[in-house]
């Protein structure tokens, strides 16, 4: 009797940790059984990858999907609509909505919220602040949680942790790997006046210069090395971190966005605010060096960052234009698009999108194509060439910085836990989304 599969995904490049094969994946009860021939095994439903490279299911560790507070931006239906669209599996939804999610109640909302509504898988993280130290400990505990999530400098809905004391305390009180945005929010104050009263967008990166991020990076990693705790640097972005992340591999590491890895200074001119995001788009030195660090492993993760905002807000003057922009549909292709132009192969691609997010955070089942691993799987071609465009885009606010760029590689396929939910860009079927699994803690 034939061997009987729930899926078979039959004659695509298979991306494994030896390297690319060719070969069929068959699946079973939502989880990887085999990989092989399997031209003579049946299959509930049986996908054609040829010509196809098969990839494990693209995690982006960092999105906004605006919800609750803010849900005229986007929301998590549209989000992860636009995940699956893009390619990606499952998503870090951050907590600086409104309300922030800093305690049970509003982790639970959050989630609450995602359930039956979600297209992708994802996982909540909970806000750090002076008020909620003492229930960190049981917050990441949570089912769905992937952690504590701070701010170092003020941004979008998100007040900074300013105090050495409270950052030491949280990093003491948790296990979980404890993410920052780093810009430090004594020299943004300091430096407000140069923005304050109007200024062209180019100023943005002026205000928060390349040492305010440094600061407050070091501030973070003295931290983790006096409490000897993992941490993690949210959106890197000067070519003078890259030393201290280097110097202390053991205990950080650190994750870059498209956003940063594409466009350089030069790009105000063209596309203002549209690319004005915390921390800002600098010079080509820079982005030059992101590189770099990412193809040496220093940057383990690359992530999106995606924060939507309307349109009429963004075209508002400078400085009032909020900083941000849409990102987790666009991820892959314009990372597909950066491997195409030789800046990246193939098994940095799929170590920063997936087997890195994985590691670092601890999720289970995800990252990689192998037996009892999730069913989680980009199909991608690599030869493809798209034009992005702002009507493709799924999230409320219809518009991309990417807009007019045309890539070379496109998500053709999105499966997750063996149900295919896009095929080439149609979502299928109705949200099954579930929260992700972590690494239990002592």
């Amino acid at each position: 009797m034939a061997e009987h599969f729930d899926l078979i995904i039959r004659g695509g490049r298979v991306v494994v940790s030896e390297g690319v094969i060719e070969t069929d994946v068959g699946v079973v009860d939502g989880r990887i059984k085999t990989l092989g021939a399997l031209g003579r095994a049946d299959a509930t439903r049986v996908l054609d990858a040829a010509g196809l490279h098969v990839l494990p299911g693209v995690i982006d560790t960092q999105v906004h999907f605006r919800e609750p507070g803010m849900e005229g931006q986007d929301d998590i239906d549209t989000g992860s609509r636009g995940a699956v669209l893009g390619g990606v599996t499952s998503v870090f939804e951050m907590p600086n909505t409104i309300p922030s999610t800093i305690d049970k109640a509003t982790f639970d909302d959050k989630m609450h919220r995602a359930a039956g509504r979600a297209f992708c898988d994802y996982a909540v993280a909970v806000g750090g602040a002076e008020t909620n130290i003492d229930q960190l400990a049981d917050l990441e505990r949570l089912p769905g949680c992937c952690g504590v999530n701070l701010f170092l400098g003020s941004s979008t809905a998100a007040k900074a942790l300013e105090g050495d004391e409270a950052l030491l305390a949280i990093l003491a009180k948790t296990q979980r790997v404890v993410s920052a945005h780093c810009e430090d929010e004594t020299r943004l104050k300091q430096r407000r006046h140069l923005v304050d009263g109007g200024a062209p967008v180019s100023a943005h990166a002026e205000w928060r210069d390349a040492m305010a991020a440094l600061t407050a990076t070091r501030r973070f990693l003295a931290a983790a090395r006096k409490t000897k705790r993992r941490v993690h640097v949210l959106n890197i972005t000067t070519a003078e971190e890259m030393p201290e992340l280097a110097a202390n591999r053991d205990l950080v590491s650190a994750d870059a966005t498209p956003l940063h890895l594409t466009f350089a200074t030069e790009d105000y001119a063209r596309l203002g605010s549209l690319i004005q995001t915390n921390p800002p788009i600098r010079d080509a030195r820079h982005r030059d060096a992101l590189w770099v660090a990412i193809n040496a492993g220093v940057i383990e993760v690359v992530a999106s960052d995606h924060s939507p905002h309307a349109r009429e807000e963004k075209a508002k003057p400078y400085p009032a234009s909020p900083s941000g922009a849409a990102g987790v549909q666009t991820l892959v292709p314009v990372l597909l698009d950066h491997v195409a132009k030789g800046r990246i192969d193939l098994a940095r691609f799929v170590a920063v999108t997936a087997s890195g997010p994985a590691r670092v955070y601890g999720v289970q089942g995800k990252g990689q194509i192998a037996p009892v691993f999730d069913a989680d799987f980009t199909l991608v071609d690599l030869a493809a060439r798209r034009t992005i465009e702002d009507s493709q885009m799924s999230c409320k606010v219809k518009w991309t910085p990417f807009a007019g760029m045309t890539v070379t590689g496109w998500p053709m396929a999105t499966v997750i836990r063996g149900a295919v939910v896009m095929q080439d860009g149609d979502v299928l079927g109705k949200p099954t989304g579930q929260p992700l699994r972590f690494a239990a803690l002592r």
